[in-house]
């Protein structure tokens, strides 16, 4: 497994290919639906983790990287207690660290 989103798609698209199987007995049907259900709670929790990673992305692209202290997946601390200075489209224009 490559473990990237992409690929979770794949994923959804087979198990709905194996779901559509015509031919399939009851129980191989039951057995399906099971396996459905796990891969969608599964995926529900990837798509989340995935959601959050963006949410934070977009923080910092829209003030900068004054949050980054306060995550610590994105090279932050936890003991972040104060923001550092002002957003980068608070600066002036002419600031050479823009």
């Amino acid at each position: 497994m490559k473990n990237k989103l992409p690929d979770l798609n794949n994923h959804l698209f087979a198990q709905l290919e194996r779901l559509s199987e015509e031919g399939l007995t009851a129980e191989q049907i039951e057995q399906e639906c099971q396996r459905a259900d796990a891969i969608v709670d599964l995926s529900d929790q990837i798509l989340e983790i995935a959601n959050t990673q963006l949410k934070a992305a977009q923080l910092i692209a829209n003030h900068g990287d004054r949050f980054a202290k306060m995550l610590p997946a994105i090279g932050g601390t936890e003991q972040a207690t104060a923001l550092p200075g002002p957003a980068r489209d608070e600066r002036s224009a002419t600031d050479p660290k823009n």
